[in-house]
Protein backbone atom coordinates (compact mmCIF):
# COMPACT_ATOMS: atom_id res chain seq x y z
CA UNK A 1 0.00 0.00 0.00
CA UNK A 2 2.80 2.60 0.45
CA UNK A 3 4.63 1.61 -2.75
CA UNK A 4 0.65 2.55 -3.94
CA UNK A 5 0.80 5.92 -2.37
CA UNK A 6 4.45 6.61 -3.09
CA UNK A 7 3.51 6.09 -6.87
CA UNK A 8 0.30 8.64 -6.78
CA UNK A 9 2.36 11.32 -4.88
CA UNK A 10 5.15 11.32 -7.54
CA UNK A 11 3.00 11.57 -10.18
CA UNK A 12 0.65 14.58 -8.67
CA UNK A 13 4.02 16.30 -7.76
CA UNK A 14 4.90 15.88 -11.09
CA UNK A 15 1.50 16.92 -12.95
CA UNK A 16 0.72 19.30 -10.36
CA UNK A 17 3.74 21.30 -10.44
CA UNK A 18 3.76 21.66 -14.11
CA UNK A 19 0.25 22.96 -14.04
CA UNK A 20 0.66 25.32 -11.37
CA UNK A 21 3.79 27.01 -13.19
CA UNK A 22 1.86 27.40 -16.31
CA UNK A 23 3.59 24.29 -18.08
CA UNK A 24 2.70 21.71 -20.08
CA UNK A 25 3.16 18.39 -18.48
CA UNK A 26 4.45 15.05 -20.53
CA UNK A 27 0.77 13.54 -21.37
CA UNK A 28 0.58 10.13 -19.50
CA UNK A 29 -0.04 6.66 -21.03
CA UNK A 30 -3.71 7.25 -23.30
CA UNK A 31 -6.62 5.29 -21.45
CA UNK A 32 -9.21 6.26 -23.40
CA UNK A 33 -12.18 9.01 -22.35
CA UNK A 34 -13.00 8.96 -18.99
CA UNK A 35 -16.87 8.80 -17.69
CA UNK A 36 -16.13 11.30 -15.00
CA UNK A 37 -19.40 12.10 -12.31
CA UNK A 38 -19.14 15.58 -10.69
CA UNK A 39 -20.48 16.37 -7.15
CA UNK A 40 -20.49 18.62 -4.29
CA UNK A 41 -22.02 20.23 -1.19
CA UNK A 42 -22.50 23.68 -2.42
CA UNK A 43 -25.29 23.01 -4.45
CA UNK A 44 -25.92 22.45 -7.88
CA UNK A 45 -25.90 26.36 -8.88
CA UNK A 46 -22.67 26.90 -7.13
CA UNK A 47 -19.61 28.69 -9.35
CA UNK A 48 -17.16 26.06 -8.11
CA UNK A 49 -18.91 22.92 -9.99
CA UNK A 50 -19.64 24.80 -12.65
CA UNK A 51 -16.28 25.62 -13.06
CA UNK A 52 -14.98 22.13 -12.58
CA UNK A 53 -17.54 20.30 -15.01
CA UNK A 54 -16.18 22.99 -17.43
CA UNK A 55 -12.50 21.86 -17.14
CA UNK A 56 -13.03 18.17 -16.93
CA UNK A 57 -14.67 17.99 -20.45
CA UNK A 58 -11.96 17.62 -22.52
CA UNK A 59 -10.69 14.06 -20.56
CA UNK A 60 -14.09 12.58 -21.67
CA UNK A 61 -17.88 12.42 -20.72
CA UNK A 62 -19.16 14.61 -17.88
CA UNK A 63 -22.22 13.71 -15.18
CA UNK A 64 -23.42 16.12 -12.52
CA UNK A 65 -24.86 15.37 -9.73
CA UNK A 66 -25.65 17.66 -6.87
CA UNK A 67 -27.62 18.88 -4.01
CA UNK A 68 -30.47 20.81 -5.49
CA UNK A 69 -29.31 23.38 -2.40
CA UNK A 70 -26.59 24.15 -0.28
CA UNK A 71 -25.54 21.10 2.23
CA UNK A 72 -22.34 22.22 3.43
CA UNK A 73 -21.14 20.63 6.50
CA UNK A 74 -23.65 17.73 6.50
CA UNK A 75 -20.40 15.67 6.83
CA UNK A 76 -21.32 12.07 5.78
CA UNK A 77 -25.19 11.77 6.76
CA UNK A 78 -27.09 10.08 4.33
CA UNK A 79 -30.74 10.98 3.09
CA UNK A 80 -33.15 7.78 4.40
CA UNK A 81 -35.73 8.56 5.47
CA UNK A 82 -38.23 9.76 2.52
CA UNK A 83 -38.13 9.35 -0.92
CA UNK A 84 -35.83 11.78 -3.00
CA UNK A 85 -36.54 13.85 -5.97
CA UNK A 86 -34.32 14.51 -8.82
CA UNK A 87 -34.57 16.75 -11.69
CA UNK A 88 -32.71 16.38 -14.81
CA UNK A 89 -31.85 19.19 -17.35
CA UNK A 90 -29.15 19.76 -20.20
CA UNK A 91 -26.52 22.29 -20.12
CA UNK A 92 -24.18 23.08 -23.57
CA UNK A 93 -24.57 18.91 -23.71
CA UNK A 94 -23.80 17.82 -20.34
CA UNK A 95 -26.44 16.14 -18.09
CA UNK A 96 -26.83 17.43 -15.09
CA UNK A 97 -29.22 16.14 -11.88
CA UNK A 98 -30.16 18.44 -9.09
CA UNK A 99 -30.83 16.21 -6.44
CA UNK A 100 -33.03 16.92 -2.99
CA UNK A 101 -30.49 14.86 -1.22
CA UNK A 102 -27.92 15.07 1.12
CA UNK A 103 -24.00 14.60 -0.72
CA UNK A 104 -23.51 11.41 -0.12
CA UNK A 105 -26.06 10.21 -0.82
CA UNK A 106 -26.28 12.49 -4.88
CA UNK A 107 -22.82 10.16 -5.20
CA UNK A 108 -24.26 7.18 -4.39
CA UNK A 109 -27.41 7.52 -6.26
CA UNK A 110 -25.94 8.77 -9.58
CA UNK A 111 -23.19 5.77 -9.17
CA UNK A 112 -26.10 3.08 -8.18
CA UNK A 113 -29.60 4.55 -10.03
CA UNK A 114 -28.98 7.59 -12.62
CA UNK A 115 -26.14 5.99 -14.64
CA UNK A 116 -25.92 4.13 -17.20
CA UNK A 117 -22.83 2.55 -15.77
CA UNK A 118 -20.05 2.89 -12.98
CA UNK A 119 -17.91 5.91 -13.82
CA UNK A 120 -14.08 6.08 -13.89
CA UNK A 121 -14.01 8.93 -11.65
CA UNK A 122 -15.41 11.32 -9.53
CA UNK A 123 -14.61 14.37 -8.32
CA UNK A 124 -16.22 16.40 -5.64
CA UNK A 125 -16.49 20.14 -5.44
CA UNK A 126 -14.77 22.71 -6.25
CA UNK A 127 -15.64 23.51 -2.05
CA UNK A 128 -15.90 27.15 -0.90
CA UNK A 129 -13.55 26.81 1.43
CA UNK A 130 -10.60 25.09 2.70
CA UNK A 131 -11.31 21.61 3.80
CA UNK A 132 -8.22 20.50 6.63
CA UNK A 133 -6.86 19.18 9.47
CA UNK A 134 -10.08 17.45 11.58
CA UNK A 135 -12.59 20.15 9.99
CA UNK A 136 -12.56 17.19 7.03
CA UNK A 137 -14.61 15.11 9.23
CA UNK A 138 -17.59 17.73 9.11
CA UNK A 139 -16.84 18.33 5.38
CA UNK A 140 -19.86 16.74 3.15
CA UNK A 141 -17.44 17.67 -0.01
CA UNK A 142 -15.05 14.94 1.73
CA UNK A 143 -18.02 12.99 2.29
CA UNK A 144 -18.69 12.86 -1.48
CA UNK A 145 -15.12 11.41 -2.36
CA UNK A 146 -15.35 9.48 0.38
CA UNK A 147 -18.70 7.44 -0.81
CA UNK A 148 -17.42 7.05 -3.94
CA UNK A 149 -14.09 5.07 -2.85
CA UNK A 150 -17.03 3.07 -0.27
CA UNK A 151 -18.16 2.22 -4.01
CA UNK A 152 -15.12 1.07 -5.41
CA UNK A 153 -14.10 3.83 -7.84
CA UNK A 154 -11.55 6.60 -7.49
CA UNK A 155 -12.17 9.67 -6.12
CA UNK A 156 -10.91 13.06 -4.97
CA UNK A 157 -12.31 16.32 -2.93
CA UNK A 158 -11.34 19.53 -4.74
CA UNK A 159 -11.74 22.49 -1.89
CA UNK A 160 -10.74 26.80 -2.48
CA UNK A 161 -9.85 28.83 0.41
CA UNK A 162 -12.06 31.50 0.78
CA UNK A 163 -11.44 35.04 -0.90
CA UNK A 164 -13.06 37.97 -1.88
CA UNK A 165 -11.92 36.82 -5.49
CA UNK A 166 -12.34 33.06 -5.83
CA UNK A 167 -9.51 31.46 -8.38
CA UNK A 168 -11.93 28.57 -9.21
CA UNK A 169 -10.94 29.15 -12.96
CA UNK A 170 -7.00 28.20 -11.53
CA UNK A 171 -7.98 24.76 -9.17
CA UNK A 172 -10.37 23.60 -12.05
CA UNK A 173 -7.83 23.20 -14.62
CA UNK A 174 -5.00 21.94 -12.04
CA UNK A 175 -7.55 19.64 -11.33
CA UNK A 176 -8.35 18.53 -14.59
CA UNK A 177 -4.78 17.68 -14.50
CA UNK A 178 -4.50 15.42 -12.35
CA UNK A 179 -7.46 13.51 -12.68
CA UNK A 180 -5.88 13.15 -16.40
CA UNK A 181 -2.61 11.65 -14.79
CA UNK A 182 -4.33 9.60 -12.33
CA UNK A 183 -6.90 8.04 -15.18
CA UNK A 184 -8.92 4.74 -14.21
CA UNK A 185 -6.08 3.03 -11.85
CA UNK A 186 -4.25 6.13 -10.06
CA UNK A 187 -5.69 5.22 -6.56
CA UNK A 188 -5.51 2.95 -4.40
CA UNK A 189 -8.61 0.94 -3.39
CA UNK A 190 -9.66 2.17 0.00
CA UNK A 191 -8.27 5.66 -0.35
CA UNK A 192 -9.25 8.66 -2.06
CA UNK A 193 -7.43 12.31 -2.47
CA UNK A 194 -8.03 15.58 -0.48
CA UNK A 195 -6.83 18.28 -2.01
CA UNK A 196 -7.04 22.02 -1.13
CA UNK A 197 -5.89 24.85 -3.05
CA UNK A 198 -4.84 28.38 -1.25
CA UNK A 199 -7.00 31.07 -1.93
CA UNK A 200 -3.79 32.65 -5.29
CA UNK A 201 -3.55 33.18 -8.93
CA UNK A 202 -2.19 30.54 -10.60
CA UNK A 203 1.04 32.37 -11.21
CA UNK A 204 1.80 32.85 -7.34
CA UNK A 205 1.08 29.08 -6.83
CA UNK A 206 4.39 27.48 -4.98
CA UNK A 207 3.83 24.40 -6.11
CA UNK A 208 2.57 21.04 -4.18
CA UNK A 209 3.04 19.55 -1.18
CA UNK A 210 1.77 16.30 -0.35
CA UNK A 211 0.98 15.94 3.11
CA UNK A 212 -0.36 14.47 6.38
CA UNK A 213 -3.91 15.80 7.91
CA UNK A 214 -3.18 18.05 10.31
CA UNK A 215 -4.88 16.53 13.71
CA UNK A 216 -5.01 19.32 16.17
CA UNK A 217 -8.92 20.20 17.06
CA UNK A 218 -10.39 23.14 15.17
CA UNK A 219 -11.11 26.24 17.24
CA UNK A 220 -15.34 26.32 17.53
CA UNK A 221 -17.05 28.18 19.94
CA UNK A 222 -20.36 29.76 21.01
CA UNK A 223 -21.05 33.69 20.90
CA UNK A 224 -24.12 34.03 23.54
CA UNK A 225 -26.98 36.86 23.12
CA UNK A 226 -29.69 37.66 25.20
CA UNK A 227 -32.49 39.07 23.45
CA UNK A 228 -35.02 42.02 25.14
CA UNK A 229 -37.49 39.76 25.26
CA UNK A 230 -35.40 37.44 27.28
CA UNK A 231 -34.48 34.49 24.72
CA UNK A 232 -30.75 32.97 24.40
CA UNK A 233 -29.59 32.24 21.61
CA UNK A 234 -25.75 30.65 21.01
CA UNK A 235 -24.02 31.88 17.38
CA UNK A 236 -21.39 28.95 16.35
CA UNK A 237 -18.33 30.78 15.33
CA UNK A 238 -14.73 29.63 14.33
CA UNK A 239 -11.11 30.49 13.94
CA UNK A 240 -8.49 28.97 11.71
CA UNK A 241 -5.79 27.25 12.78
CA UNK A 242 -2.28 28.65 12.69
CA UNK A 243 -0.25 26.56 10.96
CA UNK A 244 1.20 23.45 12.53
CA UNK A 245 4.19 20.63 10.93
CA UNK A 246 5.54 21.62 7.43
CA UNK A 247 4.41 18.06 6.68
CA UNK A 248 0.59 18.71 7.20
CA UNK A 249 -1.98 20.13 4.93
CA UNK A 250 -2.99 23.14 6.94
CA UNK A 251 0.95 24.42 6.75
CA UNK A 252 0.67 23.54 3.18
CA UNK A 253 -1.88 25.68 2.41
CA UNK A 254 -1.26 28.66 4.36
CA UNK A 255 2.11 28.80 2.65
CA UNK A 256 0.76 29.02 -0.62
CA UNK A 257 0.93 25.48 -1.70
CA UNK A 258 -1.08 23.02 -2.99
CA UNK A 259 -2.36 20.43 -0.36
CA UNK A 260 -2.85 16.56 -1.63
CA UNK A 261 -3.29 14.52 1.28
CA UNK A 262 -4.26 10.48 0.74
CA UNK A 263 -7.52 9.44 2.71
CA UNK A 264 -8.84 6.18 4.11
CA UNK A 265 -11.91 4.93 5.01
CA UNK A 266 -10.73 2.43 7.70
CA UNK A 267 -10.98 4.14 11.18
CA UNK A 268 -9.07 1.29 13.15
CA UNK A 269 -6.03 2.69 14.88
CA UNK A 270 -2.76 0.80 16.95
CA UNK A 271 -3.03 1.35 20.49
CA UNK A 272 -0.18 2.06 22.02
CA UNK A 273 1.35 -0.78 24.10
CA UNK A 274 0.16 0.06 27.54
CA UNK A 275 -3.33 0.63 26.48
CA UNK A 276 -3.08 -2.21 23.90
CA UNK A 277 -2.83 -4.32 27.30
CA UNK A 278 -5.51 -2.52 28.98
CA UNK A 279 -7.72 -3.34 25.71
CA UNK A 280 -6.86 -7.09 25.30
CA UNK A 281 -8.57 -7.46 28.43
CA UNK A 282 -12.07 -6.59 27.46
CA UNK A 283 -11.80 -9.75 25.54
CA UNK A 284 -11.91 -11.70 28.87
CA UNK A 285 -15.06 -9.70 30.16
CA UNK A 286 -18.23 -12.73 30.94
CA UNK A 287 -20.75 -11.57 29.47
CA UNK A 288 -23.15 -14.63 30.65
CA UNK A 289 -25.43 -12.99 33.62
CA UNK A 290 -24.74 -14.80 37.08
CA UNK A 291 -26.12 -14.23 40.26
CA UNK A 292 -22.37 -12.62 41.48
CA UNK A 293 -22.35 -10.41 38.63
CA UNK A 294 -26.05 -9.11 39.53
CA UNK A 295 -25.33 -8.38 43.49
Amino acid sequence: MKMRHRGIEFVILALVCAAACGRTPAEPPATGPLAILVSNDDGIEAPGIAALAEALRPLGTVTVVAPDRGRTGSSHGVTSDRPIAVGESDREGVRWFAVDALPATCVRLAIEGLLPSKPDFVVSGINKGENLGTVTFYSATVAGAREAAFLGVPAIAVNLAAADAMEYQTAASVTATIVRALGRSGIAKGTFLNINFPALPRESLKGVRLTRQDTRAPVDFFEKTVSPDGSTEYKPKWEHLPPGGPDTDIWAVRHGYVSVSVFGFDQSAAAPPAAALSLKRLESIPLSITRSSMR
